[in-house]
């Protein structure tokens, strides 16, 4: 598959919500231009996109896939990404890599979960959307009704672009025509709606088209097309069945004529400095083949037969097969033995890759997720602003059945977590717990069933221990003289202190107030140490300790018996003392959970969350017949959630949780969870 340049590329990710008819467009699209001879079918597990074994068996998307086509002289590389909110990692992180989010709408049920979710996304990203309405031949569909609720949520800026004819049938492109026969909405009014939007946004454009009345040639409406595309001015709405095919067509020409090229669409926003660094400059980079290489990591995928492999997107310069690259800050370059453009499953390899290219580098193991490759140390210490992801919060302890799978259990925890950065693990070792968090069960299912068929480990699954905090809400001094003699040369540390809170979210603060070498400066690093294990290891549950400010003030040495290991146990054993005497409390995460219901269930749902603690913040009508539920609960109320869910609404519901803060605990929970922790003791270690 060739390319020309820059200004012939477009790089779209089709986004929204699961059964939206994401995957079969792509296959319409796919064929439409013959990049395929024929169209595959979800149902018949023979797609382009979806090619992963547990994707045909569930029927649904599970990751993001690559696939490329060529249409009008344009190469058109498309992003196909999973609907459901449980794999919402993979789609956010395709926002990465395109100019524009083309957002898909399933004509039957309308705007749902992860539709607004994703113009919300693609919007803070600034990209360029567009609304692709599917499935518009399907019996019972409303359009104008349907295209009511996109401008009532999206705005006014939702401008149709085509409009549907004979039933569904066909599609009538409105940017070159003023007349024809459509489904609804006069052909003519669209029209002139359509270009009294764009002509806004050239005052000369728009000043000639009033005093002459006529419309400005396809050429002129280009630039202030695209720049009303950047503004979200524009979002223009088109109309498809991809079953048929109605409307494909049009899509393909409206990509390539309409979508912005690498140099047209908003820039990516890189900068020069590191993540947190308040100093770092915006860093501009230019779609131009000839300067120094920038390409951006959006994907990592560890193929059991090629090893590992990052996808990324060519920014700038050109990256040639034998080139030499650098990953992030790294001194020591990779040789690029081979690259590749991928469809689906397949690699196919090339020479070259100019700015706005998508392609793919494998077995370079210090590849990551989200780093930067470039050719020059000028470009050393570049980073992407990083895409805002869903924190996991569904969680799962996980052990093997067979003790001769648990170090391969770790090697293979680790593959799956550079591939999502949805899906975390962790290891507590108070608890000797290994816990995996995702999105919601469908999520973790998911990589269960993925670790048991392609890497033969079967696992034992229970609810984790929640991931409570402890804090404390007053001020009060610690003090501590650690002092051993046993022969020989002894102890001898003293630390004064004293504890206050912080805002909830700030983490710990540690601050040196001693006068006068009190405490000599060489023992601090030991206070400190002493401090930091105390609030990880908990005072009153056993949870760590945040939200905290420790000022140490005072204290005293010995010449001789001063070691760090006495001020390691002092600075331990006074924080110990001063956050039991500054009223401490146990905090708990509270999630934000949305619930997608039959409207019979609403009631029953939001009197469920209301038993759990929890309550419900908002309601709003999705499709015929369906409500969605916004609230907050503590994420200790949702163990077997989905079973209660099940059960309240037929099988018929679906959630997701994101986490919101953390919250006190009942008082009768405290006491339980106190009750449960063994009292660290004061008495020398």
């Amino acid at each position: 598959m060739s390319h020309n340049t820059t200004a012939n590329l477009r790089a779209v990710a089709i986004v929204g919500h699961g059964a939206a008819g994401k995957t079969t467009l792509v296959e319409s699209l796919l064929a439409a231009a013959g990049t395929i001879t024929s169209r595959g079918s979800v149902e018949k597990g023979n797609t382009v996109c979806d090619f992963d074994a547990q994707e045909k068996e569930l029927g649904h998307s599970l990751n993001s896939a690559m696939a490329s086509l060529n249409w009008l002289d344009a190469q058109i590389h498309i992003i196909d990404t999973p609907g459901y909110p449980d794999f919402a990692g993979q789609a956010i992180g395709a926002l990465a890599a395109v100019d524009t989010a083309l957002v898909v709408i399933n004509a039957q049920t309308g705007i749902e979960l992860s539709t607004e979710r994703m113009m919300k996304f693609a919007a803070a990203r600034k990209l360029c959307r567009m609304i692709i309405i599917n499935k518009i031949d399907a019996d019972n569909v409303d359009l104008p009704k349907l295209i009511a609720e996109i401008r009532e949520r999206f705005g006014r800026e939702c401008m149709l672009l085509d409009l549907p004819a004979h039933h569904g049938q066909d599609v009538v492109e409105l940017l070159g025509h003023d007349d024809g026969e459509s489904d609804f909405e006069s052909v003519a009014t669209a029209h002139r709606a359509l270009i009294d939007q764009i002509v806004e946004e050239d005052e000369d454009l728009l000043a000639r088209y009033l005093e002459e009345g006529a419309d400005p040639s396809p050429d002129e409406l280009h630039a202030p097309f695209e720049k009303a595309l950047r503004d979200g001015h524009l979002i223009p709405i088109l109309f498809v069945s991809a079953k048929t095919g109605a409307g494909v067509p049009q899509l393909l020409d409206a990509l390539a004529k309409l979508a912005p090229n690498p140099a047209e669409g908003n820039p990516p926003p890189f900068y020069k400095g590191e993540p947190g660094d308040p100093n770092s400059e915006p860093f501009h980079a230019e779609p131009d083949a000839s300067k120094h290489v920038l390409a951006h990591v959006f994907k990592v995928v560890s193929d059991p037969f090629i090893g590992k492999l990052g996808v990324f997107r060519v920014h700038q310069g050109t990256i040639k097969k034998d080139s030499q690259l650098f990953v992030g800050d790294a001194k020591r370059p990779f040789k690029v033995g081979h690259l590749y453009r991928l469809l689906g499953k397949e690699y196919i390899e090339v020479e070259t890759l100019v700015p706005g290219d998508i392609g793919a580098i494998a077995k370079v193991e210090e590849i990551e997720f989200d780093c930067v490759l470039h050719d020059s140390h000028d470009e050393d210490h570049i980073h992407l602003i990083p895409l805002e992801f869903p924190q996991p919060m569904q969680g799962l302890a996980v052990e093997t059945k067979k003790r001769a799978d648990e170090q391969r259990l770790f090697d293979v925890l680790h593959k799956l977590e550079i591939e999502d950065p949805c899906f975390k693990v962790e290891r507590h070792p108070t608890t000797n717990e290994t816990v995996i968090r995702g999105l919601g069960e469908m999520h973790l299912r998911a990589k269960l069933s993925r670790m048991a068929q392609q890497y033969k480990i079967e696992l034992e699954t229970k609810a984790p221990q929640i991931d409570y905090r402890e804090t404390i809400v007053g001020k009060a001094p610690g003090h501590c003289r650690h002092k051993k003699q046993s022969g020989g040369a002894g102890q001898f540390g003293e630390v004064m202190l004293r504890v206050e809170p912080l805002e909830r979210g700030k983490g710990f603060e540690f601050v040196d107030e001693v006068k006068g070498g009190a405490i000599p400066g060489v023992f601090m690093a030991a206070v400190e140490k002493g401090v930091r294990q105390a609030l990880e290891d908990g005072v009153v549950g056993g949870f760590p300790v945040s939200d905290i400010r420790v000022i140490v003030n005072d204290g005293k040495s010995h010449a001789v018996d001063s070691k760090d290991i006495a001020f390691y146990s002092a600075g331990r054993k006074a924080v110990i003392e001063a956050i039991r005497a500054a009223s401490p409390i146990i905090l708990e995460p509270i999630v934000e959970i949305e619930i997608d219901s039959p409207e019979h269930a609403v009631g029953d749902l939001a009197g469920d969350l209301s038993s759990k603690r929890g309550q419900v913040t908002g309601t709003q009508p999705r499709s015929t017949g369906t409500m969605s539920i916004n609230g907050k609960v503590p994420l200790a109320e949702l163990d077997d959630y989905q079973g209660r869910l099940k059960s309240m609404t037929g099988g018929q519901g679906s959630y997701s949780i994101t986490f919101s803060h953390y919250a006190q605990v009942p008082a009768a929970t405290q006491q339980q969870l106190a009750s449960e922790h063994k009292v660290v003791g004061l008495e020398d270690d």
